[in-house]
């Protein structure tokens, strides 16, 4: 992915709408990244399968396919970042998109350069070179309980070595929490910290990643011992992580 990065992004935009896909081609282009566009699921494959493409910015809603469904068969093949469209602003929908593995999502219509704005949060984050605490040092690792989050790597590893697959933004969500543990952190603390992209205040999608982060590190996630909930405050490791220096 860092050779492609160095001569701009891949970004693939499958959506139905024409104007929507002819605009924000040419926002993509005007802000330094390389898109390509495909109108269906169909027409997305073959993009996807020859393996050059960064991000995918998905529409919810399309004939044939819908996005939900291909981002849940996408997620399960691969770990290309993907950022929703959708045409209904309602929470539900932002967060089954959440829960199938989209990295964010953005409500149509849109401001071309929140989207721009976004896609750059997205790979900064997949690309493992979003901005980092002052205290943070190349090759740090933090360790909590049985795992070890390693920032380089973007990998989350159990103690007998076995990687976690997270997305992103759940990677970048635990990071948050890693990285200030046991401080509790407010929802819209962990949006700016694992998104650095202005959200609604009123965005509850923060909770969906948590249950989806839940399910991966948890013995029980009906009853997390490792991330805990403080009602009305936000979310926190219940144990400090121990930094280890590379």
């Amino acid at each position: 992915m860092t050779g492609r990065m160095e001569q701009g992004p891949s970004i693939l935009v499958v959506d139905d709408d024409i104007d929507i896909r002819t605009l924000v081609q040419g926002v993509l282009q005007r802000s330094g990244m390389r898109a390509q566009t495909a109108a269906s699921v169909a027409e997305a494959e073959p993009i996807l399968a020859e393996g050059r493409t960064d991000l995918v910015v998905l529409d919810l809603m399309m004939p044939g396919e819908d996005g939900l469904s291909f981002c849940r068969r996408l997620r399960s093949a691969s770990a290309v970042p993907v950022i929703m469209l959708t045409a209904i602003a309602e929470d539900v929908d932002r967060i089954v998109g959440l829960e199938i593995g989209a990295d964010d999502y953005l409500a149509k219509p849109f401001n071309p350069r929140e989207l721009v704005a976004r896609i750059k949060a997205v790979l900064r984050r997949h690309d493992g070179t979003g901005s980092a605490p002052a205290a943070r040092r190349p090759g740090a690792a933090f360790r909590f309980g049985p795992y070890r989050l390693l920032p380089d790597q973007m990998a989350l590893e159990s103690i007998d070595g076995k990687e976690v697959v997270l997305t992103s933004g759940e990677f970048a969500l635990l990071l948050a929490l890693a990285e200030r543990a046991p401080r509790v952190l407010s929802r819209e603390t962990l949006l700016d910290l694992s998104r650095g992209v202005a959200t609604s205040p009123f965005d509850r999608s923060i909770d969906s990643q948590i249950s989806r982060i839940r399910r991966k590190i948890e013995r029980d996630p009906r009853q997390p011992g490792l991330i805990k909930t403080v009602r009305n405050l936000g979310y926190a490791l219940t144990i400090p992580a121990v930094r280890e220096e590379g």
